[in-house]
């Protein structure tokens, strides 16, 4: 019966890979031979479909099945690279204590429960605290805008927002508030939110501390958003970034949407469990 099983299980596999590009395909399986690999993801839109409210934003069943498997095999490492706060990234992701996270864009960095970098400090709080007194007023009179605090900044969600035009106006009026306000903010544009902090840092420092601390053969990692695209920029020829959607992306692949993310990492899963059995 478990023989069975395996093989109609690998059948699936294979037939949700005809989905896939086959220079995807051919990527994956080259990244999945390498002795250590670091597999390191964006969350939202990534490994989880983009939802109105982000406390409600969870991973697909099967990009958490493929993602657990992979994390237990040897020489493996799964990491997330965020710009939510740590807090919310690991309630978000019900991340365990060990699993190295980056948060607020690369201001937050865990390599293990123990182990972690703080984004700001007390003069760098009331930057933040002063930021979001001014802005509060121009949000709330948006019906539907809201505001995210991160720990070395804020975030000014729309995508509630109805009208395109109120979207357009809150936009113009925050980033122009902000600058009057504090003209040393880092100012970040993503789909349907306007993020600022008062440290500079991106997902690509994130990535490299990542990289840095565990030394490993080959990256791989996937975004979907225009945040993304500065950890897709430090990775090297061995590594592999894919895109996830349609937006322009100097990611060498790309997958449609998170579910076929997913299959692309349960065909990952399967190669790298081919290549670590026969290592062994």
């Amino acid at each position: 019966m478990g023989d069975r099983s395996a093989v109609a299980g690998s059948a699936a596999g294979r037939d949700l890979d005809q989905n896939l590009d086959p220079d995807l395909i051919s990527a994956l399986e080259r990244v999945a031979e390498a002795p250590t690999l670091l597999i390191a993801l964006d969350f939202d839109g990534t490994l989880a479909p983009l939802v109105d409210d982000p406390d409600d934003s969870r991973a697909l069943p099967a990009a958490r099945t493929a993602l657990d498997a992979l994390g237990a095999l040897p020489g493996t490492i799964v990491a997330l690279v965020s710009g939510r706060s740590l807090e919310s990234l690991t309630r978000v992701a019900e991340a365990p204590d060990d699993q190295p996270l980056v948060g607020s864009h690369g201001l937050e960095v865990r390599f293990a429960a123990a182990d972690a970098r703080p984004a700001v400090d007390d003069a760098d709080a009331a930057r933040v605290a002063a930021l979001r007194s001014r802005l509060e007023p121009l949000v709330a009179a948006v019906p539907g805008a809201w505001i995210e605090p991160k720990p070395a900044g804020l975030a000014v969600h729309s995508r509630r927002v109805d009208d395109p035009d109120a979207v357009g106006a809150l936009v113009e009026a925050v980033h122009a508030e902000a600058a009057a306000v504090d003209d040393a903010l880092t100012v970040r544009d993503g789909r349907d939110v306007v993020e600022f902090a008062v440290r500079d840092a991106t997902k690509g420092d994130g990535l490299r501390a990542l990289v840095e601390r565990f030394e490993p053969d080959a990256v791989l990692f996937a975004g979907d958003d225009v945040t993304d695209e500065d950890a897709l920029a430090v990775l090297g020829p061995r590594d592999l970034g894919i895109k996830v959607g349609e937006a322009a992306s100097s990611a060498r692949a790309r997958v449609a949407d998170p579910e076929q993310l997913a299959v692309a990492l349960a065909h990952l899963l399967r190669s790298r469990e081919s290549f670590s059995g026969d290592a062994r």
